[in-house]
């Protein structure tokens, strides 16, 4: 005869759909599913194991959150990086023009 569970089937939907939720709003993955632990009274590694097992069933990659996050922050860095050089070159550009105006060309 099979051991009973400890933890009923409807409370590991419960936690795993609240650690889905929570995901895209918090940075950290591993504070998500402690919080999510506490307040339903599961042990945070139980809690993780069912939400990687949630994941591989819904073919999805458990840290493609973190991967997108990490692609955003470059790409934000990078678009930082373009502004600074455009706003050089328009300042290139006006000045370059000033001189054509007043013949001051070498």
């Amino acid at each position: 005869m099979p051991a009973p569970r400890k933890y009923p089937p409807e409370l590991i939907e419960r936690g795993v759909r609240m650690v889905i939720e929570m995901r895209p709003d918090a940075p950290g993955r591993s504070s998500i599913v402690r919080q999510v632990g506490e307040l339903l009274d599961i042990h945070p590694e139980v809690l993780r194991h069912w939400v990687n097992k949630a994941d591989k069933e819904a073919g999805q990659n458990p840290n493609a959150v973190a991967t997108v996050t990490a692609r955003v922050r470059q790409l934000e860095k990078e678009n930082a990086d373009l502004r600074r050089l455009n706003g050089i070159l328009k300042a290139a550009a006006v000045l370059f023009a000033a001189e054509l105006e007043s013949g001051q060309v070498t």
